[in-house]
């Protein structure tokens, strides 16, 4: 069940700006009725992602060292999965 702020809840104000696709995602889910509004969403979705990263930690986005170059068993033109 998502966490929702109630009138008596201390809230900070915050500006951000985020890339299209994230604003057309979140516009999309408040469309299809998931969230009642863009500030619940992204609320909701803020909430969720920083119990996540306490849970598991930062996502490294950069793949191994020499993966990408030597293929996964270090020969240039073989790849297993």
């Amino acid at each position: 069940m998502p966490l929702r702020a109630t009138p008596n809840d201390s809230m900070a104000k915050v500006e951000i700006t985020v890339p299209e696709h994230l604003e057309m995602q979140i516009a999309q889910m408040v469309e299809e009725g998931e969230f009642l509004n863009r500030e619940d969403a992204i609320e909701d979705l803020l909430s969720t992602g920083l119990k996540a990263y306490k849970t598991s930690g930062p996502i490294d986005d950069e793949e191994e060292p020499g993966l990408e170059d030597d293929g996964m068993m270090g020969h240039e033109d073989e790849y297993v999965f």
